[in-house]
């Protein structure tokens, strides 16, 4: 999962690039970068880090433009070598830079193409190199012959090329020197992009991010979200296009956003993660009544921190008091997607700490999220236990994950799921609770669903191996789980490389 944004402004957008990195730095924690526009050349900064890590006072002020876009980064794909960091570069045609969140189902095919028909050379193993250099040879293929000016058309016919040759899910920014900033969403929709506009006293400026929460913290007011397979054009003049450049195949978003990675006070494609995750709670309390344990549930924590909405509605439904047990050290990032096993186990201690007096002689609920590999919540039900808890019993406000997410999270492997292959009993004995309740997956799309009834399905291919695209085989599946497990990442870790980046023709490399 990755965050994206792009602005087209009537002044210097480097301020407003950083500050809306730092809003969506929940969507990616790995690296973070900004290529801004000034003059017909691009000044790149990227490296590996937090934004507040990746950026100082010297990158900024080197960072020209009233143009630009912005990625933060955790890798579904590739290394974390700072090579991979986001945006990617190529100066031909006209110099074009790209930031992508998502995943490409057909990578290895399209690197192939590439160097075999295209004759374009890949410099990582990124997937979002991949989708820019199709992107490129697209573009070069529709530039008409004699125009000094790019027309839209071809731009729009570049995009058209891409929908036919890459599957996935994939929502991307990028910025054509000489003429402005283009996005475009996958044909299913399944990764976010919401735009906006904001009117100054010198005229309207432009934004596209991944959740309306960037616009909100920017002051731009939401114009719409993105469409599945359209592609928006916003040229340095402020002109703006818009075409359906692929077919819409279903409107199927991702839930995992409403499920865990969104924030709460986003809108993605017109419904409230906060509203989704209060009808998850809901949702869930009914499910709980009808099994209950003996023993009554005396307290109601949640695991924080995207589970405190659903949690508060149990807690109400279920006439059991909410109370705040675990506290959280903000600066320990994700554990699912730390490498490695016992690096997970001992981030989660460091991540939590528990208050004894809200667990000493009480049968408690913990409320999650979501229960991907078991390691948090085995430890977080020890360590409720350890801070004198009667009874532990558990609720996850989404279904059993069963399998790989392959449009942009980096979920583990099916073997390291820990609901893969075991029922709910079997996974309430491994993590240690004396009960476990998991959501009912028809439940979770209708919670998402009320928000907008335009969209009737989503992509729950993590919950029921039905992956959206249709051209998910067994053989690419069997390939992430060779690339994906803990061996690899770790191996990619302790071989991780940091290259220098080298200056170009049109391309300035803050340093």
């Amino acid at each position: 999962m990755c965050g994206i944004i792009a602005i087209v402004g009537q002044s210097p957008v480097n301020q407003a690039l950083y500050d809306g990195l730092t809003i969506l730095q929940h969507r990616g924690q790995d690296a973070a970068g900004i290529v801004t526009s000034a003059n017909n050349r691009l000044y790149l900064r990227k490296a590996n880090g937090l934004v507040k890590d990746v950026f100082h006072m010297r990158h900024m002020q080197k960072l020209e433009g009233n143009s630009g876009l912005g990625h933060c980064r955790y890798p579904t794909a590739g290394s974390s070598s700072v090579s991979e960091a986001q945006p990617f570069y190529v100066n031909s045609p006209f110099g074009i830079a790209l930031a992508h969140n998502g995943n490409l189902v057909n990578a290895v095919e399209l690197r192939e193409d590439l160097y075999r028909e295209d004759r374009r050379h890949l410099n990582t193993n990124s997937d979002s190199e991949i989708l820019l250099n199709v992107f490129a040879h697209e573009l070069l293929r529709h530039i008409p012959e004699g125009v000094s000016k790019l027309p839209p058309e071809a731009v729009f016919k570049a995009i058209e090329g891409v929908y036919e040759r890459c599957s996935g899910g994939f929502a991307v920014v990028a910025l054509i020197v000489g003429f402005g900033i283009v996005a475009f969403r996958d044909s299913y929709g399944i990764r976010p992009l919401i735009r906006g506009i904001r009117h100054t006293e010198t005229g309207a400026e432009h934004i596209v991010a991944s959740e309306s929460v960037a616009l909100d913290g920017l002051g731009f007011d939401v114009v719409d979200d993105v469409h599945p397979g359209q592609a928006v054009l916003v040229e340095f003049d402020g002109k703006v296009h818009k075409r359906q450049c692929a077919k819409q195949s279903a409107y199927a978003p991702c839930i995992f956003e409403h499920v865990y990675f969104a924030r709460p006070d986003s809108m993605i494609d017109g419904i409230s993660v906060y509203k989704t995750r209060l009808r998850m709670g809901d949702a869930l309390a009914k499910k709980m009544k009808e099994n209950l344990p003996d023993d009554p549930i005396d307290v109601v924590i949640p695991i924080p921190d995207t589970s405190r909405t659903s949690a508060l509605q149990l807690s109400y439904h279920l006439g059991a008091p909410y109370r705040e047990g675990f506290m959280k050290n903000r600066y320990i990032g994700r554990t699912f997607i730390m490498p490695g096993q016992e690096e997970r186990k001992k981030s989660v201690r460091q991540k939590l700490n528990s208050i004894d007096l809200e667990f000493r002689d009480k049968n408690v609920l913990l409320v999650d999220d979501s229960i991907v590999r078991g390691t948090t919540s085995s430890q977080i039900v020890a360590m409720a236990r350890e801070s004198g808890a009667r009874k532990v019993y558990f609720a996850s406000a989404a279904p059993p994950v069963r399998y790989p997410n392959v449009y942009g999270i980096d979920m583990p492997t099916a073997s390291e799921l820990v609901a893969n292959g075991r029922n709910v009993e079997e996974v309430c004995k491994l993590i240690g609770a004396d009960h476990l309740w998991y959501q009912d997956l028809d439940d979770l799309v209708q919670c998402a669903s009320a928000g907008n009834p335009d969209i009737k399905g989503f992509d729950t291919s993590c919950f029921d191996k039905k992956y959206i695209t249709g051209d998910v085989s067994e053989h690419y599946l069997e390939t992430l789980e060779i690339e994906r497990n803990d061996g690899a990442k770790t191996l990619r870790v302790v071989n991780g490389t940091v290259d220098v980046d080298t200056d170009e023709s049109d391309l300035e490399v803050v340093a």
